[in-house]
């Protein structure tokens, strides 16, 4: 038997929306660069987009303990997957999913037909709990992703002493910008607008609301949690977390991480994407032409959907700041007539703006022209912005962004929060602040952080140490089963 089919068997599952795929691919790479063999196990859908806009098998095919296999996700092809309906995923998983997918672990499925060695550890996305039962049904060690914040995971976690102290549902009535106390550690900046946007719900059987909460509270009955952050970003919410979840593995920002090793590993480390969308690299070009950090980047995302009211806000907002820009605008992503836009938009676009469907947005933000970002707040966005040095505007649309907005403005000081506003002098205000006004205030918190980001993944940093710990872990495993 050779070294790879003698290596561990690790099994990857993402959820399957753009943030999280990415997100673990990432790992899956950086655990194929340690020598483990890998089974990356994505839903048919996003596979198949994979295969449409990536080089994925090329770049995987120098692992040669790397594999794709897919499984339904439950939902009809066409599907928006995106906005509210994702909401839609939680129940067809659990129905049509959760059987395929213990199906594929007996013997004989594609998980367990003797082609390889049987999978020895399972890393699941942390929003599917239902893995752990059959994990746990296999005698399978299995470990919980999330690819949201520690500070978005740990409120998570204290919905349920919200909802006993009356804090949860929200009324009518209730003054969005008071303090809560019942998330420890976060009490002197996370007001209740700052929630996650599922405790929105007036209703606590809400769908949505349930699935988060019902979720993570049952990642203690994993074999321990990882997190794409760094111990030095969210010190006092990876603390809080511990006493709950001893077994936690602090790993990001994981694309620093995963640039870090391929760096020590390759002369040349090839440009790659896990993009769900194709990217137009016509930006870069048209970056090249700009003056340094005179641009503000905008994108919303995999997932949000504006409105035509919202998308002509922001675009007035943009151009009014007279600011040079460069705006993604996902295809389907304003809901109902993206017709007949105003001629000063387009002439101001023309003059000083860029759009395009899709970018490769880490070389975007690395890009010298930058100098700030317009962003829904996601968290792979967020660290992405962080380890590039540029500072935010946060406009956050939906889960875990509304706490991420907070963090960045409130605590790390690392741009601003424009939560729950959408009006165009706010965001020519905003944009003027982060590229002028306040860019001076703004340069040393960003500077810091961008150094501790990567010296965090650096050799011996705290999340290049974790997840040498985690490694080690999983081949422990396999010795123990």
């Amino acid at each position: 038997m050779d070294s790879q089919s003698s290596s561990p068997h690790v099994l990857i599952f993402p959820f399957p929306v753009q943030g999280h795929v990415s997100c673990m691919l990432k790992l899956a790479e950086l655990l194929c660069l340690s020598g483990l063999s890998v089974t990356f196990l994505n839903s048919d859908i996003i596979h198949r987009r994979l295969l449409r806009y990536t080089d994925v098998i090329s770049r995987f095919s120098r692992y040669p303990g790397f594999r794709f296999e897919t499984i339904s996700d439950g939902l009809p092809p066409d599907h928006p997957r995106s906005g509210n309906r994702v909401v839609d995923i939680f129940d067809s998983i659990k129905m049509v999913t959760k059987p395929m997918f213990r199906e594929m672990l007996l013997p004989g499925g594609c998980l367990n037909s003797g082609k390889r060695p049987p999978v020895s550890s399972i890393i699941a996305d942390g929003i599917m709990c239902f893995t752990i039962d059959v994990a746990k049904e296999m005698g399978i060690p299995i470990y919980l992703f999330r690819t949201v914040s520690a500070s978005c995971f740990w409120a998570f976690y204290c919905i349920p002493k919200l909802i006993e102290s009356g804090d949860l549902p929200i009324k009518e009535d209730d003054e969005m910008d008071r303090l809560l106390l019942g998330v420890t550690g976060m009490e002197k900046y996370l007001r209740l607008r700052d929630l996650p946007s599922f405790c929105r719900a007036n209703d606590l059987s809400d769908r949505a609301f349930q699935v988060v909460t019902t979720e993570t509270q049952e990642t203690y009955r994993a074999n321990g949690l990882i997190l794409n952050t760094f111990d030095d970003l969210e010190e006092s919410a990876l603390a809080q977390i511990r006493k709950h979840i001893p077994n936690l593995y602090s790993i990001g920002p994981l694309h620093a991480n995963l640039k870090s090793r391929l760096e020590a590993k390759l002369t040349s480390p090839p440009r790659s994407s896990n993009s769900l969308w194709e990217e137009d690299r016509t930006c870069m070009t048209w970056l090249d032409e700009q003056a340094q950090k005179s641009v503000i980047y905008v994108s919303f995302g995999s997932m949000t959907m504006l409105s035509r009211n919202e998308l002509i806000e922001l675009w007035y907002g943009l151009v009014n700041s007279r600011k040079k820009f460069l705006w993604v605008v996902r295809p389907n992503s304003v809901a109902g007539d993206g017709q007949n836009i105003p001629a000063q938009l387009l002439e101001g676009t023309l003059e000083r703006g860029y759009m395009v469907r899709w970018a490769p947005q880490e070389e975007v933000l690395a890009h010298p022209a930058v100098g700030g970002f317009l962003t829904h707040s996601g968290w792979n966005s967020t660290l992405e912005s962080i380890v590039a040095a540029v500072p935010m505007i946060c406009w956050p649309y939906y889960a875990d962004q509304q706490v991420n907005s907070r963090l960045v403005g409130e605590v790390l000081k690392l741009g601003f929060d424009m939560k729950d506003i959408c009006d165009r002098v706010v965001v020519e205000k905003f944009i003027k602040d982060l590229m002028d006004t306040k860019r001076d205030e703004l340069t040393r918190p960003v500077e810091r952080m961008m150094k501790m980001a990567r010296r965090s993944v650096a050799k011996d940093g705290t999340s290049y140490s974790n997840l040498n710990r985690l490694i080690e872990d999983i081949k422990n495993s396999k010795e123990k089963r």
